[in-house]
């Protein structure tokens, strides 16, 4: 699919959110122009990396064009002008307020264009000019305060996972805004200008919409989903998880692992209600046989189990092999990178630029 073939993309952000915005409209056909300053992203210094090549920065600015400009000069302000003028959408996530300062705000862009502004905690509000990361975004939103381990420490979650969902809620918005657009001209009706406020605190929130939304509905936080749902270690080291939404789950769960019955641990409530009772009686059973033992008894009985896998694990098991999940593809100065593929839309291999590849075809093409 290639909806966004002719569309002119000038992605101005740093790091993960909005530049993969960026990249999920270049999968999409559009053309992705990338501006980084002469340092680069800040993504190029991190993971492992070649030259000015990382596994990060290639993982969300794959198929984009890279160019080079120093925004703190007047004549590479200028160049970035004449781009931003002509973009039809137009991604930042600078501070509030600075991208206007610069030369990168709405005002100079053209009457229809479609602005994404990625921050930590928006454009406007008492906490704008806070600055923010994925881990700070989860410790205020409350992800990392439910993600509380068994040592009973809160702790961030192993991923970028706040970074990576604002990425992709700001290509939703985007997407919204272009087809509005295009429903908009095909009624006639007079170009108009969106402008969307994209925060790394909201795509969290979003994260925790349940216990958000019941908590504030009863001013307390709400009782665990599902326990015992979770992970435990079998007898040889490894760890399987299970899954429970039904209550006939536990109850089939139990029989398998020789749980007596026990009023205490009747319903997914009282189960919460003991569950400092209930979990230590879990962990000694499970414990008796091997992991993948309790795994095929699990599964032989349609119950929602499946081993604790590594990313690694992940990418050598038979199924992802099977459907081409994570294909390989060459990567300048990296080799060969399984980069998942995009859901719904296949495998996106083609390369992220090298810092100011294209700087020269780019300007020129703008008039420079």
């Amino acid at each position: 699919m290639k909806p966004y073939e002719g569309l002119f993309v000038l992605d101005a952000a740093q790091g993960i959110a909005g530049p993969s915005c960026g990249m999920w409209l270049a999968a999409l056909g559009a053309e992705v122009v990338k501006v980084e300053p002469p340092k680069g992203d800040w993504s190029r210094g991190l993971t492992t990396r070649n030259g000015s090549h990382s596994v990060m920065h290639s993982a969300f600015n794959r198929g984009k064009k890279g160019i080079v400009l120093d925004l703190a000069q007047e004549a590479d302000r200028a160049e970035v002008a004449r781009l931003a003028a002509r973009a039809d959408v137009l991604i930042e996530a600078f501070r509030p307020g600075v991208a206007a300062r610069i030369g990168l705000g709405p005002e100079v862009t053209k009457a229809d264009c479609v602005c994404v502004s990625v921050s930590g905690f928006g454009q406007q509000g008492p906490h704008a000019e806070r600055p923010c990361t994925d881990g700070i975004a989860q410790a205020f939103s409350g992800l990392t305060y439910v993600n509380a381990g068994m040592d009973g420490v809160p702790h961030k979650v192993g991923t970028l996972a706040v970074d990576i969902f604002a990425g992709l809620s700001a290509f939703a918005a985007c997407q919204a805004a272009l087809a509005e657009q295009a429903r908009d001209r095909a009624a006639g009706a007079a170009p108009r200008r969106r402008h969307l406020d994209i925060s790394l605190m909201q795509a969290a929130a979003n994260l925790l919409v349940l216990p958000i939304a019941e908590g504030g509905l009863l001013g307390r936080m709400p009782a665990e989903l599902n326990v015992p749902a979770g992970s435990y270690q079998g007898g040889d080291g490894a760890w399987l998880s299970i899954a429970m939404v039904r209550e006939e789950e536990y109850r089939a769960f139990a029989d398998e692992i020789g749980l007596p019955e026990d009023p205490r641990f009747a319903t997914f409530p009282e189960r919460a209600a003991n569950k400092d009772a209930l979990l230590p009686l879990i962990r000694a059973r499970i414990a008796e046989r091997p992991a993948a033992e309790w795994i095929a008894r699990f599964q032989a009985r349609r119950l929602l189990a499946e081993r604790v896998n590594s990313p690694l694990d992940w990418l050598a098991d038979a199924h992802v092999r099977a459907v081409d999940a994570a294909p390989a593809a060459a990567h300048p100065g990296l080799g060969a990178v399984p980069f998942p593929a995009l859901p719904g839309i296949g495998a996106w291999t083609e390369p992220a630029p090298a810092l100011g590849e294209h700087t020269g075809e780019i300007l020129r093409r703008a008039g420079a």
